[in-house]
């Protein structure tokens, strides 16, 4: 009795709901609107389009307000000026460029890797992936703490370049451009390896057997048969590695130098310390743009890999 009590309030409350839709749809006269499916789709879609617009919209609208008011309460474009001028603009710089040699050894490094592995059976493909991928699980504090003992002056790997005699040891690999990147390609490479995976284990076999048989060598059959079937999901893993490199804290702020301050930190030290909300607004902004052109970057890939295919 309660369960059918139930359901006729849930039937009572949905046609309640769903016929002032209806009537607004009436009135916009969109009649591929007006069916039953639809408005039962669009009050599915209602609590996450408030999600969204609460924890989403809200937040980056309050910091392009916050990133263009003045201190007396008026509209300024003084903040962005700010930002990209003197020292801010250093700052910018040195993430466009750390980010950008992040991604280009990550796809180095994760291109042999998950070309290696997606000739592999799958048993032991599927071994070497977890391998990759069980890291990024690991909390990325102790992750960084790991590369820090591991690189430090007294730490694995001098030590063993030490006893090697190798020329120049120890080596200085904390504080600087070289531990930054050792540290950020560490976090960043499952990623790029699981996207260059997935588009390598796509591509036809076949199709470099039939160029072999015809007297292809290796290099003319990578060049011009592999190399254009895997290009866009090359493209789609460096840029998602850049975009995702571009807002990353940790790793500079512990492995970093001066030098190696990125807009991440930067964006930290004026709030928690200088208490400049404008200014870090504005510096937010400045990187929500850089990750939006990324993102259409790769939207126009798949656009294009999709018309080529």
């Amino acid at each position: 009795m309660a369960v059918s009590t139930a359901r006729a309030l849930t039937v009572s409350t949905a046609r309640a709901l769903t016929v002032p839709i209806a009537r607004a749809l009436t009135v916009l006269n969109l009649p591929a609107l007006r069916t039953r499916r639809t408005r039962i789709g669009l009050l599915n879609a209602a609590p996450v389009t408030v999600f969204l617009l609460v924890l989403f919209a809200y937040p980056v609208i309050g910091t392009l307000w916050l990133s263009l008011q003045s201190d007396t309460g008026g509209l300024t474009l003084s903040w962005y000026g700010q930002a990209l001028s003197g020292g801010n603009l250093d700052v910018l710089l040195a993430t466009l460029r750390i980010s950008a040699e992040t991604a280009l050894i990550s796809l180095v490094v994760g291109f042999v890797l998950a070309n290696a592995v997606s000739r592999m059976r799958p048993f032991l493909a599927g071994l070497v992936m977890l391998v990759v991928i069980v890291p990024h699980f690991i909390s990325a504090l102790v992750r960084t703490y790991g590369w820090i003992i591991l690189l430090g002056d007294h730490g694995f790997v001098n030590t063993i370049l030490t006893d090697l005699h190798v020329p120049g040891a120890p080596f200085q690999l904390l504080y600087n451009e070289t531990g930054v990147l050792i540290g950020m390609v560490a976090v960043m490479l499952p990623y790029t390896v699981l996207l260059l995976y997935g588009t390598m284990r796509g591509v036809d076999r076949r199709l470099m057997a039939a160029a072999a048989s015809m007297g292809a060598g290796r290099l003319v059959i990578f060049r011009r048969i592999y190399l254009p079937l895997v290009a866009p999901g090359l493209a789609s893993a460096g840029l998602l590695t850049f975009i995702l490199s571009l807002g990353y804290y940790l790793t500079p702020a512990l492995m970093g130098g001066l030098k190696q301050t990125m807009v991440a930190t930067l964006i930290d030290g004026e709030v928690m310390k200088e208490a400049h909300w404008n200014l870090a607004a504005a510096l937010g902004v400045i990187l929500l743009l850089f990750t939006f052109a990324g993102l259409l970057l790769v939207q126009a890939i798949r656009r294009m890999r999709r018309t080529g295919s």
